[in-house]
């Protein structure tokens, strides 16, 4: 294993180098109440009269969107709904879309949801890019290479992140895995950022979507593939979410703007500096038992940040000085006590501790082997796990 966690990290090294001639050109955000209803103005400046709405069913009922599509119509945009989406969209979901797309020969793609609904957008947009190519075939890093149609992502969650990546997650149902795509095309052009479509979401959603955004933030700071903006985004997200998650759970507007922006600064962090083991673990849990992403991540993170102990006590210190824990100079207490600030905010959001007996013994082999090839070797972790540590983990979080 050790002359494999060499070559893990050379591959880590080689791809942080060659990030710096990536593209990560942040798309535009329009960050203001009822700013869904700019984006009419954005494609008639780009004469765009067509345009394929990507959602899911229960958003399409709701008063916010219903508002949207009128406005679009009073500007003689003409549009064609898709609202098919699943937490954690398949192959089949997204392929189904793509033929939507290409059979009403439309122009543009909006997103108007969450993580799924952004997700399956960002892919649909690769297909149409390079419609003779698998989805399968995209899985990696800068596997499409070829300009998408315009995409405008609305976030209707407080956490995804996914306006401001140039990632995607699909699930392959007939391997029970997910994994990511990679590529500087999949930016959308534009995040819309409206409170008026948070301000109502159920505390369920606030809580785990917020959670999401917290786990973001935090393996990107931890990990070893940051630059200074990365840092800077991902602490500024780790603050504003710890003071501002639980009055969001309470419906106070402020609190719900402030999460948006630290969802999106989260996913600024994360689309350069990566995830790491907790979003392995969780992408599995999620393959495998189709569990909502920001609640699997919720219950997983303390448990690997438990488990990384001495690898990342001095930057979890860092951040219990920005959350002003302790005065104490021993990053030892001051990592400890981050660690027990994230397991007071669980609780208060009402989330599980454990995932009470859900994984079958007879799967955690096959999850095992989902997790570490997932993470290995293109997560830049603070520490590469083994087959035996994601073993040893999907036992802990287990619960019983």
């Amino acid at each position: 294993m050790f002359i494999k966690r060499v070559l893990f990290r050379i591959y880590q090294k080689i791809m942080y180098l060659l990030s710096f001639f990536i593209s990560f050109k942040e798309p535009e955000v329009v960050f203001e109440a009822n700013a869904i209803f700019r984006i009419s103005g954005i494609l008639q400046r780009k004469e765009i009269n067509e345009v394929f709405i990507v959602t899911d069913e229960f958003l399409a009922t709701t008063k916010s969107f219903k508002a949207f599509l009128n406005n679009l119509k009073e500007r003689g945009i003409n549009f064609y709904i898709y609202d098919k989406t699943k937490p954690n969209p398949s192959i089949k979901l997204i392929e189904d879309a793509y033929y939507e797309y290409k059979k009403q020969g439309l122009e543009a793609i909006i997103a108007y949801g969450g993580g799924s609904v952004i997700d399956l957008a960002k892919v649909v947009g690769a297909k149409v890019a390079r419609p003779k190519k698998a989805i399968t075939k995209f899985k990696g890093t800068l596997k499409i290479l070829k300009k998408i149609p315009l995409l405008i992502a609305v976030p209707t969650t407080i956490g995804t992140g996914s306006e401001a990546t140039l990632a995607a997650v699909v699930s392959n149902k007939e391997t029970q895995e997910k994994f990511a795509i990679m590529d500087s095309v999949l930016m959308p052009k534009y995040a819309i950022l409206d409170v008026e479509i948070v301000k109502t979401l159920p505390k369920k959603l606030i809580a785990e979507t917020g959670m999401d955004a917290l786990t973001h933030a935090i393996e990107a700071y931890i990990g070893k593939a940051n630059t200074r903006k990365t840092k800077k985004a991902a602490i500024e997200a780790i603050e504003l979410i710890m003071n501002n998650l639980t009055k969001a759970y309470d419906y106070d507007l402020e609190a719900l703007k402030n999460m948006q922006i630290a969802a999106y600064k989260a996913g600024v962090a994360f689309t350069r500096a990566y995830v790491g083991n907790v979003h392995a673990i969780a992408h599995t849990i999620s393959g495998y038992y189709d569990k909502g992403h920001g609640y699997t991540n919720a219950v997983i993170l303390p448990f690997v940040l438990e488990y990384y102990g001495k690898s990342i006590e001095k930057k979890l210190g860092q951040l219990a000085d920005v959350l002003e824990l302790s005065s104490v100079d021993d990053n030892h207490v001051k990592s400890r006590l981050f660690v027990d600030e994230i397991l007071k905010l669980r609780a208060k959001l009402n989330i599980d501790n454990d995932f009470n007996g859900l994984i079958k013994s007879t799967d955690i082999e096959g999850m095992v082997n989902n997790a570490y090839n997932e993470a290995n070797p293109l997560y830049p972790v603070p520490m590469i796990f083994n087959k035996n540590d994601f073993r040893k983990l999907f036992n802990k979080i287990n619960g019983k």
